[in-house]
């Protein structure tokens, strides 16, 4: 049996869970609340294995009652509620140590998932919410790699789209109008500033790192 505390300052909301949650033989209601502070005083008497919090709260807002909870209780797991998406709140959420991130608009079921999910001490989104998630992370992920070459010139550049084509010192020359030896000392400087020793190895990173020719 899953013992779940429900915490919302609305009291039709609660009352819909209630309902949603009374045809589950595994979950159990056993505490509700209308805001942090009390829940907080009421997790000793009525030790729930899973807080269903909203995130916006009166008072002490649903983020820091759910680090406090983490804290206080770390086998206690919190899903998180909110009416709508946003970055902050999902982000905030996930420092804060939720277990869970539900939409209040899609569904029963996906709360269900998620609330059997953070029971197990495993981590659920919503569609929404997890499509958000990996959004963020790829714009997170694309400036870190904008950021590898940010010491590398234009024209190092040029050369390094070159050496990822294969080409020779020479061929590079006479594809950028330069000779042999200012294309060795570009790439030289490439190498220098990206810690590297060989062309084979400038090549490697290069391709790791995304690089678009």
């Amino acid at each position: 049996m899953i013992k779940v505390m429900l915490v919302d300052d609305h009291q039709v909301v609660r009352m819909g869970l209630k309902l949603l949650f009374q045809d589950e033989r595994d979950i159990q209601v056993v505490c509700e609340n209308g805001d942090a502070e009390s829940a907080l005083k009421a997790l000793e008497t009525c030790k729930p294995d899973v807080v269903v919090m909203d995130v916006r709260l009166p008072g002490m807002d649903g983020l820091e009652a759910c680090r406090e909870v983490r804290q206080r209780f770390p086998g206690v797991h919190v899903v998180m509620l909110t009416s709508y998406l946003d970055d902050a709140y999902l982000a905030g959420a996930l420092r804060s140590g939720a277990s869970g991130f539900v939409l209040k608009t899609v569904g029963g079921d996906e709360l269900l998932r998620a609330i059997h999910a953070a029971s197990r001490g495993e981590m659920a989104l919503d569609p929404q919410s997890a499509a958000r998630l990996v959004s963020q992370y790829q714009s997170m992920e694309n400036k870190m790699e904008s950021q590898v070459f940010r010491d590398i010139s234009p024209r190092e550049m040029d050369v390094l789209g070159c050496v990822i084509q294969g080409m020779t010192n020479k061929e590079t020359g006479k594809r950028l109008n330069l000779s042999d030896v200012t294309v060795r000392n570009y790439l030289s400087n490439i190498l220098d500033k990206l810690g590297l020793k060989n062309r084979t190895e400038l090549a490697t990173f290069a391709l790791m790192h995304h690089y678009k020719l």
